[in-house]
Parts: structure tokens; C-alpha cells; sequence
């Protein structure tokens, strides 16, 4: 259950310490939403850029000195926000800002530590409420599309019962040249809920139709899925390698759900990290030398890897090294990218699926803003869109009817429902029931809409 705020939930006053890629990019979600933001950071260049962008009060200054947090939190705060890359200060200042008043802190942390048990009761009482792990957020999803390959994106609700997955449709898949009332005639247990198409994302109606090239996201039962990629003409196989070029946190978060389940193999330049590498994991290869230099990966054998993940903290590197890796049939690419706008380079390039790490954050974030009980919210990197696993309330305004007559917002759609232990496709008639857990993909400007429904 999310925490509450008190007060008008639909204008919050937020603080963000940190104005890099995590704090900008949620400061754009919550500036849509009519918030009031405020932005404080130590850097005169990213504050500058900010205040320029987006209508917010921008400060600079230091979250963990007193005097320019109070300068920040000059009225009452109802969620204070702290993602710079130093987590010491992110810790700090939400204490700080905690005992000035702050209603609720959130702090980004990179030191797995911070997340055990032992340690929660302690941090709740230095006034920090939540904790936001960008690495192993960014983690979770390189596992998951490392177990269905043939998918862009995948995204698991309620622990993987129902599942949301972007596939790029090939020019020989049965269903291009349908429309989507077609494709609901013809499958069970499959649903349509987005198109990107070129640089545009498609809210689809009945009659559209899907097009070679379209990268359609579908939410479907997870014994369904073969049936998705079927659709779109893809193969499956299964991953057996893996050759990470970057042993970053992410990799390293990544490897520790997968040892023991494939043939890995890490490169990285940095000589100690690959000692550490080789000490922590005991059943992975270890190679230290630049993973940019071609001969090197031909040398290790790429060609022969079922799957490539590129974890570096260059997106550049990151991206071109998977296409150099598709070029050598490589079947799975993974990149990590650290700004947004690569994702549309690297969606030209054909890279199979991208890691933000940042937006994954900030995304995670987010909901602690909304007023509807949200189990999950993602972004969905290349596009416009975020897909949002609601829980229904009592009385809720969309258990008043079938689906069909409630008036739903144009540019949103329920792909999927999970009631009790079952799983189920939603169509027109479905009729919700408090307590339904409810996967909607959505474009932004109509979450607040999506709100007033549960």
C-alpha cells in the first residue's frame, strides 16, 4: 500500500534534489501534472538549462547545507525527492528535509546495503520513507529479456502472471495487414495495446491496421506468450550465452540473478574491477581489455554468444558495440542508454532492447505522486507512453459498469486484469471488481484522467 498524503492530492508541493537525467526527466512527468516543483542543485550550468525548460522554481544550491534547504522548502513539502549520484548526500538531505518538515522523502541510493532488512527500521527513523536502487531496477529488466528474446520490451505483473511485450513485427507475420478487430477475432488471450510506428506512438482504435515494421505492445497471460511472438513472426530460442561488455552495477546486479543458468562472459577495461568481478562471481569468465576494440570481441568468440549486453557508462559504446554484435548474428542485444535521446538513434540502428536506467527511476518515483493505489508504472523507452498496473478501490468509478459504457479516456488502454490468483484479458464487457489488479498502457497526458477510474 503506497503512503498517503494529506491534504489536496491534486497540487503537491515537491522538492528534487539533483538535477541530472533522473530529476530532470521526473520534474517533466510531475510539471504536466500541475505540481509545484521546486529544484535545487549545486551545478549553475543544469539549473540555468532547467529553469529555461520547464516551469519550476529552480535554485542553486546545496540539498545537504540548512540554509539552502530551507531556501528550498519555504512552504510545506509534501514529497522530497533526492537523486544525485552521491547517495551519502541523497541520505542526508532527506533527512535534513525530513526534519524540516518534509512529509515524505525519497532517496537514490547506488549501495545495494541500504536494501536489507536490517537497515529499513534505522533509515525510517533518520526520516527516509522509501528508497529508489536505479541499478538493480535497470537489472530486473536485462533478466527479463534475457528469458523471451524475441520481444523489444518486457514487463511482468503480479510476480509475471500477466506480462506486457513489445515486438517488432516482421514483413511475414499473419497478422500484418489486419486490423485490430481482426486480430481480437482471430486470438484468444492476446491483446493488442499500443503501436510505435516511425517516431509515433498509436493509441490504436478497432479499425487501424498493423504494418511491417510497427512495433506493436501486446499484454497477454504468460502461457500466452509464445503465441505474441507467433504473431509477429518471430523465432524463439533460447538464451544460453551471454557476453556482457561493461561489468558496471546493473551487470553486476544482473549476474547475480543469472550465474549458473548460462555461459557468461564479462569484458571491461578497468583491471580491478575484473580481479573483483572474478572474486565475487566463480562461474563466469573475466576478460579485462576494451570491449570498443573489434578484434578483441572477434578474439572472444561474439559470434558465438546467444545474447550481448552493453553496460558501459557510454551509451555511444553501448549502442554501437550492439550493432557491431547484430552484425556478427548475435540473436539478443541489450543496451544501457543515459539519455533519452538515443533511444530514437538506437531504434533506427535496430538495437533489440534499451535499459534508461534514469527513466526507470524516475518512473518508479512517480507513482508516490498519484492519488490512485498504483502497484507498478514504467516508461516505456523509444516511445511516449507509460504502462501502469492500478488496484481497484472500493467504489471505484470503473467497477460502476461494463468497460464498454464507462466512458474510458481515447488515449489509454486496460490490456489486462489480475483477480485473486487468476489472470484474464479484458475486453468491452468486462465489469471490475474492487481489489482487481488492472494493467492500462497510457499516454501521459491522460494518467490524472486514469486516476478519477480507480
Amino acid at each position: 500500500m503506497l503512503h498517503k498524503f494529506d491534504g489536496n492530492r491534486n497540487r503537491m508541493n515537491i522538492v528534487i534534489a539533483g538535477a541530472g537525467q533522473v530529476g530532470t526527466h521526473l520534474a517533466r512527468m510531475l510539471v504536466k501534472d500541475d505540481h509545484d516543483i521546486t529544484m535545487i542543485d549545486d551545478d549553475i550550468e543544469r539549473i540555468d538549462k532547467i529553469r529555461n525548460e520547464l516551469d519550476l522554481m529552480a535554485i542553486c544550491g546545496s540539498a545537504h547545507s540548512f540554509k539552502d534547504l530551507k531556501n528550498a522548502m519555504q512552504s510545506h513539502v509534501d514529497l522530497f525527492v533526492a537523486v544525485t549520484t552521491a547517495e551519502e548526500r541523497n541520505v542526508l538531505s532527506c533527512s535534513m528535509a525530513s526534519y524540516l518538515g518534509a512529509h515524505k522523502t525519497i532517496a537514490r541510493i547506488n549501495n545495494s546495503e541500504y536494501m536489507e532488512a536490517g537497515y529499513r527500521s534505522k533509515l525510517l527513523n533518520m526520516g527516509i520513507d522509501e528508497l529508489v536502487y536505479p541499478e538493480k531496477l535497470a537489472s530486473q529488466d536485462i533478466v527479463s529479456s534475457l528469458k523471451l528474446t524475441a520481444a523489444r520490451q518486457r514487463v511482468e505483473f503480479a510476480d509475471g502472471s500477466l506480462v506486457m511485450l513489445a515486438v517488432k513485427i516482421r514483413s511475414n507475420a499473419p497478422i500484418v495487414n489486419l486490423t485490430f478487430e481482426q486480430i481480437a477475432y482471430k486470438t484468444k488471450g492476446v491483446f493488442a495495446v499500443a503501436i510505435k510506428r516511425a517516431k509515433e506512438t498509436i493509441i490504436p482504435g478497432g479499425k487501424d491496421y498493423i504494418r511491417h515494421g510497427d512495433v506493436v505492445y501486446f499484454v497477454t497471460k504468460a502461457e500466452d506468450q509464445a503465441q505474441v511472438l507467433a504473431l509477429a513472426g518471430k523465432d524463439i530460442f533460447e538464451v544460453k550465452s551471454v557476453l556482457f561488455l561493461g561489468g558496471s552495477r546493473i551487470a553486476q546486479k544482473a549476474i547475480e540473478k543469472i550465474e549458473g543458468q548460462f555461459r557468461i562472459k564479462v569484458i571491461d577495461s578497468d583491471r580491478k574491477r575484473c580481479e573483483y568481478l572474478a572474486d565475487r562471481f566463480s562461474d563466469i569468465l573475466v576478460i579485462n581489455g576494451d570491449g570498443r576494440d573489434i578484434e578483441l570481441l572477434k578474439e572472444e568468440n561474439l559470434e558465438s554468444f546467444d545474447a550481448f549486453v552493453a553496460t558501459t557508462g557510454s551509451s555511444e559504446a553501448n549502442i554501437l558495440s550492439c550493432h557491431l554484435a547484430k552484425a556478427h548474428q548475435v540473436k539478443r542485444t541489450i543496451a544501457q542508454v543515459e539519455y533519452a535521446e538515443f533511444s530514437t538513434i538506437a531504434e533506427d540502428m535496430n538495437i533489440g532492447t534499451l535499459i534508461n536506467k534514469k527513466q526507470i527511476a524516475a518512473s518508479f518515483i512517480y507513482k508516490f505522486t498519484l492519488d490512485a493505489n498504483i502497484s507498478k508504472i514504467r516508461f516505456i523507452p523509444g516511445s511516449d507512453a507509460e504502462v501502469i498496473e492500478f488496484r481497484v478501490r472500493d467504489n471505484a468509478r470503473i467497477t460502476h459498469g461494463k468497460l464498454k459504457d464507462l466512458n474510458f479516456p481515447d488515449n489509454a488502454k486496460v490490456g489486462g486484469i489480475i483477480r485473486d490468483t487468476s489472470a484474464f484479458i479484458a475486453d468491452g464487457n468486462t465489469v471490475f471488481l474492487p481489489g482487481d489488479r488492472v494493467v492500462v498502457f497510457t499516454m501521459p497526458d491522460c494518467i490524472k484522467k486514469l486516476e478519477k477510474f480507480f
